[in-house]
């Protein structure tokens, strides 16, 4: 079934659906709006921050976000990287998993397929340069506030910042476009469009997006059920 999509830009798009899968999670339309990330000549502005492949293989996201509260595993990593059909970038620690622990998970994600690797906040600049030596996928760094000595992580090897700060996230994505202008930022969005369009104007590069829970998104399909 073909349909014509009007962005909010006013481009028309043709757009295909089947009579089963319509039911698309989309990411807010202000997250276009950046100007994205070329990574070996695919052009990145939206991620999906999901380990859900229910939710991976049914949204509109341009990659996948692969990080988790726990130890990274192989397995997961195999798994998502395995069913995906838009790239995806795995975490592999810099939190409680550091060291060569840390190395070994990014060059089996590599080999795995990933399309870069994720390190956590806590992560040291040495172990930062290790990961880089080890792999030809990009290194993404987290930062999480304004006291990251971000040219020491750049110097260190990071290749791309992810910068999740909460409710700060704008305004710590604005301070360090000042002082880099030219480095690769990914940034959480946040809940809604209009925190988006503020995460993109301070000078993001891509968002990652947050969805519902799968629960969320099945209690709405249900409530549309029990309406029939």
């Amino acid at each position: 079934m073909k349909n014509i999509k009007t962005n909010k830009n006013g481009i028309r798009i043709p757009e295909f659906e089947s009579k089963l899968r319509h039911n698309i999670l989309r990411v807010p339309e202000e997250a276009y709006g950046c100007s994205g990330i070329s990574i070996f000549g695919r052009r990145i502005k939206t991620f999906i921050f999901s380990t859900d492949i229910a939710i991976i293989r049914n949204c509109d996201a341009d990659a996948v976000f692969a990080v988790y509260p726990f130890t990274p595993q192989i397995a997961i990593s195999e798994a998502i990287i395995k069913n995906s059909y838009i790239p995806v970038f795995c975490g592999v620690g810099g939190g409680t998993t550091q060291g060569e622990r840390t190395v070994a998970l990014a060059k089996d994600c590599e080999a795995q397929g990933a399309m870069g690797v994720v390190l956590n906040a806590p992560v040291s600049d040495s172990n930062i340069t290790a990961v880089e030596k080890a792999i030809d996928i990009p290194v993404v760094i987290t930062v999480v506030n304004e006291e990251t000595d971000i040219k020491a992580r750049l110097d260190a090897g990071a290749a791309i910042l992810n910068v999740a700060a909460a409710e700060n996230t704008a305004r710590l994505v604005k301070s360090i476009r000042e002082r880099f202008p030219d480095v690769p930022i990914i940034a959480t969005g946040g809940p809604t469009g209009e925190t988006i369009r503020k995460t993109v104007e301070a000078g993001a590069n891509a968002i990652t997006y947050t969805p519902p829970s799968a629960k969320e998104l099945f209690s709405a399909l249900m409530d549309k059920y029990r309406d029939q």
